[in-house]
């Protein structure tokens, strides 16, 4: 089995669950999980290593919704927050009505993702890793933890800190999409 097939076997379900909770259609995140696996079989490993194959995956399938949420207008990204977690951040498509499906609404949605990537760049690499796992990637503290070493208290303690900067700096954002 080569490499590529034994990463598709291993995160084939997970990465279909991450990118079918934000694109509307079934069709759409299979083509999306295509395109990931497609993008993962061009790199040479040698000449291009990948350091954590995870968090390269999810990278690459958020970049491919917010590409097709720009192509395709009718769509709409959102991010389901964790059932099992209660620290659970904001989801983004609260931040935007949707009974509209404007091409104000997409650039909506487009700048909520880019203050967001914007936001989590200036987070300590700590923080920013474990709001990215939990939110963004779907894993609980718990897998978080077991696969780090990191207890779970700290994990959530990061993530704490994580979401209130985020909160802060988001805050504006978030007034003024509800106010229009």
């Amino acid at each position: 089995m080569s490499e590529t097939a034994a990463i598709f076997k291993e995160y084939r379900h997970r990465l279909q669950r991450f990118i079918m909770r934000r694109v509307p259609s079934k069709e759409d995140s299979e083509d999306i999980l295509q395109d990931v696996f497609y993008q993962l079989s061009k790199i040479d490993a040698e000449e291009n290593p990948i350091r954590s194959i995870s968090s390269w995956l999810y990278a690459v399938a958020r970049n491919l919704i917010i590409d097709r949420s720009r192509k395709h207008k009718e769509e709409e990204i959102s991010c389901q927050p964790d059932t099992d977690e209660n620290n659970s951040f904001l989801d983004a498509a609260q931040l935007i009505p949707d009974e509209d499906a404007s091409p104000e609404s997409d650039y909506a949605k487009a700048l909520v993702w880019e203050e967001l990537e914007a936001a989590l760049s200036e987070l300590p690499a700590e923080q920013r890793a474990v709001f990215e796992l939990t939110e963004l990637q779907g894993f609980s503290f718990k897998d978080i933890s077991e696969s780090t070493g990191i207890t779970v208290n700290t994990l959530i303690s990061r993530k704490h800190y994580a979401v209130l900067h985020l909160r802060r700096r988001l805050s504006n954002l978030h007034d003024e999409l509800l106010n229009n």
